[in-house]
């Protein structure tokens, strides 16, 4: 498939600015594979959809607040650093992107906080915008995150959420079962589940598995090939332990629904599949793109936002329910009225 064959009009509007008040009160678009048939529902319907023993496998990444302002040294220049992975937990050294990346160069020095309370020193160029900064720290590695993070803010993806960071984001742009920091952005279908839901769910006897898959900005990257067998996703750190692979493989043992709860979800349980369709357990990174047509292995439904043009996580969706179903769908989303993008109101894709 072709990059161009992800072109639609989404007007800015359509773009959700805040989430809704309670989490599993946004709407739930539901597409039927077999059949195209479309349903319109509140999040928290989707109870209806599944029965005892099924599962829902969640990601349950934690989203640290990665966006940081700092002061050039001498020029005072604002610059924008954000924080993507800890290289070096001894060392104080991260891997950084900063804006405008033109002004800084490897010895500068940058200073953050209102007293300056906090100093990092670049001591690398990785990529173009890429930085290696190390933290000039002398106190405990616990000490220095809790201030390094203090001084940081929810890192809304700007190209989506244009507007700054508010206090209420810091709950809201995170998951209700969030525990594993490692993500500098959320997996938006988790965002829906409220712990009233959870229970809900578990009173009716339904099973969760928890994989871990660190999502980064490669997910809001610009495809520039138009052959998409020539694009390359960023790498991201996932984990698919024990007790997954046994939730898991003993529902598609019993022919139990298995639901993928988001794009990550779907990404991390695809990168590590036995020949026999069964998940495996995992510890590393993965760079899976998934794109149209693709035969899918382990989930048999799965819960997505409404996504942006041209993006790698409209591209997973059309592959699970169908280039043209899905395509169809977002054209009803867009006269139906529903919310697009990390706030916005889900699609759930079943069988």
């Amino acid at each position: 498939m072709k990059l161009s064959q992800f072109k639609f009009k989404l007007p800015e509007e359509k773009i959700a600015l805040h989430p809704t008040r309670y989490r599993d009160e946004s709407r739930l678009m539901v597409l039927h594979r077999e059949t195209g048939e479309i349903e319109h529902k509140m999040f928290k319907d989707i109870l209806s959809y599944f029965d005892d023993k099924d599962v829902f496998v969640f990601n349950d990444t934690k989203v640290f607040p990665a966006r940081l302002y700092g002061n050039k040294e001498k020029t005072g220049a604002r610059i924008e650093v954000f924080l993507l992975r800890e290289l070096n937990a001894e060392q104080r050294l991260w891997d950084v992107l900063v804006d405008p990346a033109r002004k800084i160069r490897i010895g500068n020095k940058l200073y953050f906080g209102e007293d300056d309370s906090m100093v990092g020193e670049v001591i690398d160029n990785t990529t173009s915008r890429g930085r290696t900064l190390r933290f000039l720290y002398d106190g405990p590695h616990d000490e220095f995150k809790k201030t390094l993070y203090a001084l940081g803010e929810t890192p809304l993806p700007h190209s989506i959420i244009n507007r700054p960071a508010e206090p209420a984001d810091a709950e809201r742009f995170q998951s209700i079962f969030a525990r594993n920091e490692g993500a500098v952005t959320a997996p938006t279908a988790s965002l829906h589940f409220s712990r009233e839901l959870l229970k809900r769910l578990e009173i009716k006897g339904i099973n969760f598995a928890y994989v871990t898959l660190h999502a980064g900005l490669g997910n809001f990257r610009e495809i520039d090939v138009e052959d998409l067998t020539k694009h390359k996703m960023d790498s991201e750190q996932m984990t698919v332990d024990d007790e997954a692979v046994r939730i898991v493989n003993n529902a598609k043992d019993m022919k139990r629904n298995v639901c993928a709860v988001g794009t990550t979800v779907m990404r991390a349980i695809e990168s590590t599949v036995s020949t026999d369709g069964h998940l495996k357990t995992f510890e590393g990174w993965t760079n899976k793109f998934i794109f149209p047509p693709y035969e899918f292995t382990v989930a048999n439904s799965m819960v997505s936002n409404f996504h942006m043009p041209y993006s790698t996580l409209l591209m997973i969706v059309a592959a699970f329910g169908g280039y043209d179903q899905v395509m169809n769908a977002y054209h009803v989303a867009l006269k139906e009225g529903y919310r697009f993008g990390t706030y916005g109101d889900a699609m759930f894709v079943v069988k």
